[in-house]
């Protein structure tokens, strides 16, 4: 049966730069009354790695080498989600590519994907394994100052149609540009500590499970906006 589910789509945690772990954004999430989440924690691209001359343990991000134990804690919450909450948990990752200034959702994936790839080449891996690609917050952010991921955004009419979403909303920020080239589209929080609940989410309406969310961020044409500010969603 098709109903209205609320999302979010992106989402960290612990295993990157967020403040709460795995079980502990699923408590919060699931508490809320949310449908579907999609934790995408970050991977960062090798050449920024190396000009901060630390090692991949001291930084915000996983390797490729903890790819595999982060998908299997992911897939452990996923079924946890679904047991205590009825709430979908879809695996994801940032793939964060600061160096040439990038920033891709990559959900329902499988395998690694490096963020040292082309856009082109990381769509086309995402693609191929049946995920989601979603433009990460294309244009400026109030809450960020300097936007490490505008290149999206001047490159925009090359990578139009390639993505399968593009963020309208990140955070609290609302991104008109996309709105007006009319690209599909979803809203997300870009989770990071508790405060970031409250903040633009997605509406979908389609039938709960993932082949079907993913069906719907695709065609586009039964999604809308809302502005989370609190309080339990639905019983």
């Amino acid at each position: 049966m098709q109903q209205w589910l609320y999302c979010d789509f992106h989402i960290h945690t612990t295993w990157s730069d967020g403040e709460y772990s795995i079980d502990e954004v699923v408590a919060l999430y699931g508490e809320a009354g949310f449908d579907v989440i999609a934790i995408t924690d970050h991977v960062l691209d090798s050449e920024s790695i190396s000009r901060s001359g630390k090692p991949v343990s001291d930084l915000w991000v996983m390797n490729k080498d903890e790819f595999s134990s982060y998908q299997e804690a992911l897939w452990r919450a996923a079924r946890k989600a679904w047991e205590q909450y009825a709430m979908l948990l879809i695996p994801g990752v940032e793939l964060t590519n600061n160096t040439d200034r990038y920033h891709i959702l990559a959900l329902d994936i499988k395998e690694y994907i490096s963020p040292d790839l082309s856009v082109e080449e990381i769509i086309e891996c995402i693609r191929r394994q049946q995920g989601i690609s979603v433009a990460c917050h294309p244009y400026f952010r109030n809450h960020s100052g300097d936007d490490p991921s505008f290149y999206l955004w001047e490159n925009h009419e090359r990578f139009a149609t390639l993505f399968d979403a593009w963020e309208v909303a990140n955070r609290d920020d609302l991104f008109n540009v996309v709105g007006l080239k009319k690209f599909n589209y979803i809203a997300s929080s870009d989770f990071h500590e508790k405060r970031h609940l409250h903040s633009w989410k997605t509406l979908l309406q389609c039938e709960k499970n993932v082949e079907s969310v993913k069906d719907a961020i695709r065609k586009n044409d039964r999604v809308s906006l809302f502005l989370y500010r609190g309080g339990k969603i639905q019983e």
